[in-house]
């Protein structure tokens, strides 16, 4: 009995040395990365004994300017060198950072690579970056998840008959929906070129933003569609029949007017399939750069859909349309805007940074919103077209919503 109680004693080390492997004991200098201080100065760390140059790049550092053609210079974030030790621990101290969720990255001898001592990183399009979140303010509070009511996130596969094929949206259903019996209001809100139905969820914080608003009594309860732009995609890369195919930015359909032509389907299932509200007066839309170009041009082809119109950083104009597609959705837009206006909305709201390199854009548009005195909301920040902008405007726009 006695040989069988250290056999089994064995085995179970075993097991557990097994389901352990991915741990580190104690191996090398115990730094961590970030590490956050009390007065919101934060070093970073990296253990590289054997690196030449070791860099940090984010958008917590001064930024860089660089152009693009057509569109003139752009904000891109810094890059500063982290220093050595004796122990071959690389380290960069910042200084005191503003409340803000922050990524960024290492560059090591020129590799880029997320932090190895942060386990918190996200993906956005084909990049990965390392996670950063200081709060001590109500915006950035926003973006925590606090001890509220939550709502649930879920990710909902739906027939689209106009596109073809089955696709996948996430939808946020609010604290209590499951038990109410009411009926909501709904926002369907779109993400920028290169993105998918996970990007206002996981780099949006949409979900932790909207659970904090309700529960403040700023926001009513609602639901939130989150569609994936890409016409030709099932889902974000990765989780499709298509396999670990590499994420790219530059897809198919994409601004051509396919997504617009389909974008009823997305809205016959939600109303099928969830308790809402099926009129103008509790339907929203919005949008982040090319999600506000599809917000602009599904509200103006669908006047009487959506009494809600959120652009974000939006493109919103027809000649940033690929002319190959359906050119009757881009036609005219002007006097579809016009059409629209004269059906009274409840809300034309328009949020774009200082910086933005679709500012221009945004000031025609306003110039001609001004011309037919057509009424509209405006938000301009500072910065340019990045993520920390967009979070402001879900959380400036959905108080607006459904009142």
């Amino acid at each position: 009995m006695k040989k069988f109680f250290i056999f089994a004693a064995f085995c179970l080390a075993g097991l557990v040395a097994q389901a352990q492997q991915n741990l580190s004991w104690g191996q090398g200098p115990q730094v961590a990365s970030p590490d956050v201080h009390a007065d919101n100065t934060v070093t970073f760390n990296l253990i590289a004994p054997e690196a030449q140059k070791v860099q940090i790049t984010g958008d917590f550092l001064p930024t860089q300017k660089i152009k693009i053609d057509g569109y003139g210079e752009y904000d891109a974030p810094g890059v500063v060198d982290l220093v050595k030790n004796d122990k071959g621990v690389w380290s960069f101290t910042s200084e005191a950072l503003k409340p803000e969720l922050y990524t960024y990255n290492m560059i090591v001898d020129g590799v880029k690579i997320i932090d190895p001592l942060n386990v918190y990183n996200i993906r956005d399009i084909n990049n990965l970056f390392s996670v950063l979140l200081i709060g001590g303010d109500a915006r950035t509070d926003l973006y925590k998840v606090n001890k509220v009511a939550h709502g649930t996130v879920s990710k909902v596969w739906y027939d689209s008959p106009t596109a073809g094929i089955t696709r996948r949206l996430t939808v946020y259903t609010p604290a209590g929906y499951e038990n109410s019996g009411k009926d909501y209001p709904v926002l369907y809100l779109l993400h920028g070129i290169g993105g998918d139905e996970n990007a206002w969820s996981e780099l949006g914080r949409a979900a932790q933003i909207l659970d904090n608003l309700i529960a403040q009594g700023k926001a009513e309860p609602m639901l939130v569609v989150m569609t994936n732009g890409n016409i030709s995609q099932e889902a974000c890369p990765g989780e499709t029949s298509e396999g670990f195919k590499v994420p790219t930015m530059m897809l198919p359909k994409t601004m051509e007017g396919s997504f617009e032509t389909a974008f009823p389907d997305v809205v016959n299932f939600i109303e099928k399939t969830y308790r809402v509200k099926k009129d103008k007066a509790h339907r929203a839309i919005a949008g982040l750069s090319m999600g506000g170009f599809h917000s602009l041009f599904i509200s103006i082809n669908n006047p009487d859909m959506f009494g809600y119109i959120g652009l974000f950083s939006a493109a919103v104009d027809q000649q940033q349309a690929d002319p190959n597609g359906f050119p009757n959705i881009y036609a005219d837009r002007d006097k579809k805007i016009d059409n629209l206006f004269s059906k009274k909305p409840n809300l034309f709201w328009i949020g774009i940074g200082k910086t933005d390199f679709l500012y221009k854009n945004n000031t025609d548009l306003r110039a001609y919103l001004d011309s037919k005195q057509h009424k509209y909301t405006y938000l301009e920040t500072e910065g340019g077209h990045i993520w920390r902008n967009w979070r402001i405007y879900l959380s400036e726009f959905t108080p607006l919503l459904f009142k």
